[in-house]
């Protein structure tokens, strides 16, 4: 089919020619032509959805061994022996036995490594969802007559116990102890969430995560790494206070400490000094030579098999009643369906758990694909990082998402595509069933210290507050907020609080955009802000208003005032005093008023000026993204007001989405090539003030032959 032209030229000149857009199909055409497609059986089409699901698929035939096997295996080993401690770690964040955290650890790594679209990303146990998944735990814990702090072995608290034996009959909990109720809770929490992400990614609600803005994430992660923080200093002075649950809980913890201080283990004391000395040192000296270290120090393995051999051969739990990780089985248990009176309760905890594993998931996955130059599917992450909590919810696993420290360990040794995953998972397999007994007499306090240790890049994040206030407040609010929520009351809350304040932002941004007068260079065709540009001069007789964002329901009236105040004319106002029999008010216009904020309200009389001034307003719609129903009918007033009084509206720059709003709003002709719109759109602000100046010169050669 031969398209239209472009243009063609009249008398000399060059004049744009509008396409003509093809015919929009009616709703019912819409949905059958999408059933056709959705309900379409190939072979191909089979086989090409099977790869989509299953990206590994595709870059498995295409993986070269020369140059990528050497540096997937190297990252997988490194990635694995740093996770092997870190996951035996978290079991206290998530109020687990050490056991799920390797199984959670294994799953995650091998699921990945078959759906996911980043090559680069490390996903596993992360610290801001294990606290989550551990508040959620200590709640139900509790609401079951269970004691959330007898948590391992220690003094007095070897084994679990129920406080009431009526919670055991209400939920039917006889066959089940403390760490048995424990892990349902989390595989319920987690099979729930990962439903939500696997919803999310069919939906096609990728875009979602987009509005969690850096911002909100950072002070989120700083919030609830002040919250993982106190949770683990019991652990670290080795007192027994009570896990406190719901708003306040990190100023009742501290309070709670601060009571208990004189009670602290002297063993678990110095232990935790000198492990958070040597882990810090050992952090510090691999940030300073990051550059000439092929691979990161494994300082937290070392640090946990020397801990274990001290305190093994020091009876550390027997002399001076240290609490230990106590035995950890080898093996796997066999698969359980998680408690589905269970999954009713945690559904609504499960819902903040899936969109924060979302948010962080899919912003390290685009991060490394922008770095490495590659792309990543935001909604199949969310099917990868959702498949990676429900299929584990069966093997007793609890949440998972991206981690971006051992991500950042991938790519400095070498990964080039996730088949590090799979050495990685293999690292942690043998620890499950050989290893894994050796851990026993690892003292609670050097597993505090790794978690705290790996708190130090999300806490230094309050370093860079200055230097956001001075880029955004507005940002610098919402990060402050945010963070300050999530210690004062709860992550939750602090989530909540975070994508409110970051909504409210952005419609504040869009609620009052920054409005100007245009005016011109010399003789030229541009026309610039005055405020930004030097030695511009005002169009004779002709408004040109520049409106920097959409017009919506929400600005509507900020757009009237700023284009009443900046032109000195009210058209709504004149008008209807025009109807009431004002002599005074002809076709009369006003100048600019200069220096005025708009929208100051400085009273709708000093805007009706009797004498004319100029003919013509020229609205610059370049930075105008849409129109919704409120904005195309103040448009509409707004040309008939101006008509009203003799005045020209010309609309410049229209998208074609404007323009369409117009169209089928009645602004203008229902046809393209209608008089009426060939009249009102122009494709630049000066061929608008050419058209403007040569109407109102045929105007009044028109009037003087009269």
């Amino acid at each position: 089919m031969e398209a239209s032209p472009e243009y063609t030229e009249r008398g000399g000149r060059l004049l744009l020619v509008r396409r003509r857009p093809p015919p929009s199909p009616g709703l019912g055409e819409a949905l059958k032509a999408g059933l056709r497609r959705s309900c379409a059986c190939s072979v191909q089409g089979a086989w090409a959805q099977l790869q989509a699901l299953f990206p590994a698929i595709c870059w498995l035939r295409q993986y070269r061994p020369r140059e990528a096997l050497a540096g997937d295996v190297m990252s997988g080993l490194v990635v694995g022996i740093i996770l092997v401690p870190q996951a035996i770690a978290y079991s206290l964040l998530a109020g687990l036995q050490p056991a799920y955290s390797l199984y959670t650890a294994f799953f995650a790594n091998l699921i990945y490594f078959v759906m996911g679209t980043s090559r680069h990303v490390s996903v596993g146990i992360f610290s801001l969802l294990s606290l989550m998944v551990g508040q959620v735990v200590d709640r139900e814990l509790l609401l079951a007559g269970f004691d959330p702090v007898q948590d391992g072995p220690g003094p007095g608290a070897n084994h679990s116990s129920l406080n009431s034996s009526a919670a055991v009959l209400a939920l039917g909990l006889q066959d089940c102890a403390r760490d048995c109720y424990a892990i349902r809770v989390a595989t319920a929490l987690t099979l729930v969430a990962g439903v939500y992400q696997v919803l999310m990614g069919i939906l096609g609600l990728g875009f979602v995560s987009a509005y969690l803005s850096q911002p909100l994430l950072d002070g989120f992660a700083m919030g609830a790494s002040v919250t993982i923080l106190t949770s683990q200093l019991r652990h670290l002075l080795g007192v027994r206070v009570p896990r406190h649950q719901g708003p306040g809980l990190v100023v009742s913890t501290w309070l709670s400490l601060l009571r208990s201080a004189g009670q602290a283990n002297l063993c678990d004391v110095l232990t935790s000094a000198v492990c958070l000395a040597v882990l810090l040192a050992a952090k510090e000296l691999s940030d300073r030579f990051r550059h000439r270290l092929r691979v990161p120090l494994p300082a937290e393995l070392l640090v946990i098999v020397v801990a274990t051999l001290v305190s093994h051969f020091g009876q550390f739990h027997g002399r001076f009643g240290s609490s230990v990780a106590g035995d950890i089985p080898t093996g796997f248990v066999a698969p359980r369906v998680p408690d589905a009176g269970l999954m009713w309760r945690v559904a609504l905890d499960a819902a903040s758990l899936a969109l924060v594993g979302s948010a962080f998931s899919i912003s390290l996955a685009e991060m490394f694909a922008r770095s490495h130059g590659y792309t990543v599917r935001a909604n199949q992450e969310l099917l990868a990082v959702g498949c990676c909590n429900v299929l584990p919810a069966f093997f007793h696993c609890f949440a998972t998402s991206a981690a971006l420290a051992k991500s950042l360990v991938k790519t400095a040794t070498g990964c080039r595509t996730q088949l590090s995953s799979v050495v990685s998972a293999a690292v942690v397999l043998l620890v499950l069933l050989v290893l894994a007994p050796l851990f026993r007499d690892l003292q609670r306090s050097v597993l505090a210290c790794v978690i705290v240790v790996s708190l130090r890049g999300a806490l230094r994040k309050v370093r860079d507050v200055p230097r956001l206030w001075r880029l955004s407040p507005a940002d610098a609010l919402v990060w402050v907020a945010t963070a300050a929520t999530c210690v004062l009351v709860s992550t939750e809350a602090g989530l909540l609080a975070g994508v409110l304040l970051s909504l409210l932002s952005l419609a504040g941004r869009t609620r009052r955009p920054r409005a100007a007068l245009l005016a011109r260079a010399g003789g030229s065709s541009f026309f610039g802000d005055p405020a930004e540009f030097e030695g511009l001069a005002p169009e004779p007789g002709v408004q040109v208003f520049r409106f920097t964002g959409p017009l919506h329901y929400a600005n509507k009236d900020f757009f009237l005032q700023s284009l009443y105040s900046l032109t000195g004319l009210d058209a709504g106002c004149a008008v209807a005093r025009r109807k009431e029999g004002d002599p005074g008010l002809g076709a009369g216009t006003g100048g600019p008023a200069g220096g005025r904020d708009p929208g100051s309200g400085s009273g709708a009389a000093s805007l009706v000026p009797a004498a004319a001034r100029f003919h013509a307003v020229v609205i610059d719609c370049a930075p105008l993204l849409f129109l919704d129903v409120a904005g195309l009918a103040t448009l509409q007033e707004l040309h008939r007001d101006y008509g009203a009084l003799g005045i020209s509206l010309l609309l410049a720059c229209c998208n074609p989405s404007v323009t369409d709003t117009l169209r089928r709003g009645g602004f203008l002709g229902e046809d393209q090539g209608d008089a009426a719109e060939d009249g009102q759109l122009f494709p630049s602000v000066h061929c608008a003030v050419q058209a403007a100046h040569a109407r109102h010169q045929e105007l009044a050669a028109a009037n003087s032959i009269l």
